[in-house]
C-alpha cells in the first residue's frame, strides 16, 4: 500500500481551505517528491474552484493553474505529486465523477466536511486501468526536512 506522507500544518492548511469554501468545494496542489512506496508532500498550493456551475459537488483548477503549479514545482526540484479537493456533506471517497477526471499515478487527498466542519481526510490513487482507486495510508509526519528553503513556503488559502 502506498502512503502519503503530510506534516499536520499542511493537513491543517488544507482543512481550513476546505472548511471556508463550504458548502463549495474547495481544491488545491500538492507538490513534494515520491518513490515507489509514498509521496512526501512538502508544499501545498490551495487554489480557487474555477468551475462555474455545481460547485458543491465538483471542482475545477484551469490548466493554466496546473501549468504553473508544475513551473513552480520544476524550479524548486520537486513534482507535482498530488490534488485535494473537499466532498461537502459527502465521505472522503472519490466519486465516479472524480475517477473519469483523474490520473494514475499521484495522489488524490479528499477531506469530508459535514456542516462547515471536516470530519475525515483520506488519500487515493488511481490503478494503471483506470478502473478503481486504491486507498493510500495518510501518515501525519512531523519532521519532513524541507528540500525547499522555508522562507520560500506559500499557504495562501
Amino acid at each position: 500500500m502506498n502512503r502519503l506522507v503530510i506534516t499536520p500544518r499542511h493537513l491543517q492548511t488544507i482543512d481550513r481551505h476546505a472548511a471556508m469554501s463550504y458548502p463549495e468545494e474547495c481544491c488545491g496542489v500538492l507538490i513534494g517528491h515520491s518513490d515507489a512506496e509514498s509521496t512526501v508532500v512538502e508544499r501545498v498550493l490551495s487554489v480557487g474552484n474555477e468551475r462555474s456551475d455545481s460547485r458543491h459537488n465538483r471542482f475545477l483548477i484551469n490548466p493554466e493553474t496546473i501549468l504553473a503549479a508544475h513551473k513552480e514545482a520544476r524550479a524548486l526540484g520537486l513534482d507535482v505529486v498530488g490534488y485535494y479537493h473537499s466532498h461537502p456533506d459527502h465521505p472522503a471517497r472519490p466519486s465516479e465523477f472524480d475517477r473519469d477526471h483523474a490520473w494514475p499515478g499521484v495522489s488524490y487527498l479528499i477531506v469530508s466536511v459535514e456542516r462547515g466542519r471536516v470530519v475525515d481526510t483520506r488519500s487515493w490513487r488511481l490503478a494503471d486501468d483506470r478502473e478503481k482507486f486504491d486507498e493510500e495510508a495518510v501518515e501525519r509526519a512531523s519532521g519532513i526536512p524541507p528540500s525547499v528553503p522555508l522562507g520560500l513556503h506559500k499557504e495562501a488559502v
